[in-house]
């Protein structure tokens, strides 16, 4: 290869960096403009009730739990690119019937649509960070990726509230359009992204058969599972836990988001460059260990009679929640897409992103259904799963390769 062809080939390769970035910024402003509003978008437009927008939202859920692993195979055969426009196209119809639908089956059809994109988004993003960002740099991808996408939420959740202002049904139907368009400009974005085909052989080759057969990946699996529970804690039992139960202002549960945001969006990179030359594994333990120390803190303000000492308890507990957040997920992301083969990461990732999307699928019942039972019952059951994803974590670390090595290290 010439010099001139060498720098050609590294500014082809730059450019796709940013086409990529912009798709997955302009996805996340467009996500994070709709998902504060989702429910009560149903409730304004329509005439079904909380329970009827919940079970087909739910159902929809459930139904596209399937959708991920079997994407994977054609992920593995065709490539990241088709299948992720694909999932941006499903996403921009799934978002624009959002406009016209009213029954009960519209919305879940529709909604169907979304929560299947997402899942396929999720299956190909892993393979196509993989693919374009060079072994030794894709802790710092998968963490810079994880930033821009916590910024866009937070800029999207403004749209959304300046939308809101501007009135009922004119507001809701201008979040609902600027999604779709999101998702319509990310696909245009893709296209000029290089397709991820495996390379090496045939992309079948083993199949499903041999991804199941891989005992060091599913324990992997086990360990992604513990640790997105934990990630779901923040939507789900932490906003709840604050206002319901140790009755604080409302305005407390804004204040953990934002709060998680801001450190997720400006600490990431951060944080990812300072952890380089640390063996992964133990970067995954020092996360189950952040989060149980901010469970540990949640269950602290249950005893904290004055309202200014209590919001200060649980803003620090999220402090250290969301450090947890932090270092475990680009390293996660890292340790799951290199301990898969090139011809099967289709697959392997599609596998390691189901439990994600089951601990989705479970964690709304379960953390209610604990958080029902009072604090002493929530924060050391989630304190358990920290301590055994800690210890997924170190059988990984001598079992899996991948997470021996230390972070940015080729």
């Amino acid at each position: 290869m010439t010099l001139s062809t060498s720098v050609r080939a590294r500014r082809s390769l730059t450019a796709a960096h940013r086409r990529f970035v912009a798709a997955i910024v302009i996805d996340s402003v467009g996500t994070g403009v709709f998902v504060p509003v989702s429910m009560l978008y149903f409730l304004a437009t329509t005439s079904l009730t909380l329970v009827q927008v919940g079970a087909a939202l739910t159902t929809a859920g459930l139904l596209a739990l399937p959708v991920g692993p079997l994407v994977g195979g054609l992920v593995d055969r065709y490539g990241a690119k088709p299948v992720l426009q694909a999932a941006n196209l499903a996403q921009a119809v799934g978002f624009g019937g959002y406009l016209l639908a009213g029954q009960i089956w519209q919305i879940a059809l529709f909604a169907w649509l979304n929560s299947a994109g997402r899942a396929v988004f999720f299956g190909c993003y892993g393979v196509t960070v993989t693919a374009l960002a060079a072994p030794g740099e894709r802790e710092r991808w998968f963490g810079l990726l994880g930033s821009v996408r916590n910024l866009g939420y937070a800029i999207g959740g403004l749209l959304s509230a300046l939308a809101l202002a501007v009135g009922s049904h004119v507001g809701y139907a201008a979040i609902v359009v600027v999604n779709t368009l999101s998702y319509v400009a990310a696909f245009a974005l893709l296209r000029s992204v290089p397709n991820t085909r495996p390379e090496g052989g045939r992309a079948s080759a083993g199949g499903w058969p041999r991804v199941l057969r891989d005992l060091r990946y599913l324990s992997l699996v086990a360990h992604q599972l513990c640790f997105a529970i934990s990630l779901f804690a923040l939507n789900i039992a932490i906003p709840v836990y604050a206002v319901d139960v140790l009755g604080l202002p409302g305005w407390s549960a804004g204040a953990v988001f934002t709060l998680n945001t801001l450190m997720v969006g400006f600490g990431q990179s951060v944080v990812v460059r300072s952890l380089r030359g640390r063996i992964r594994s133990r970067v995954l333990v020092a996360g189950h260990a952040c989060f149980a120390v901010g469970y540990l803190l949640f269950l602290a303000a249950d005893g904290v009679a004055a309202p200014a000492l209590a919001i200060t308890v649980v803003l620090l507990g999220t402090g250290s929640y969301t450090l947890g957040e932090i270092l475990g997920g680009p390293v996660a992301s890292t340790i799951a897409a290199e301990s898969a083969p090139d011809a099967l990461r289709g697959r392997y990732l599609a596998l390691n992103q189901l439990a994600v999307t089951g601990a989705g699928a479970i964690a709304p019942v379960v953390l209610s259904g604990l958080l029902s039972a009072g604090a002493g019952v929530v924060w050391p059951t989630l304190v358990g799963v920290s301590i055994l994803g800690a210890a997924l974590a170190a059988v990984i670390g001598r079992a899996v390769p991948a997470a021996r090595q230390p972070v940015g290290c080729a």
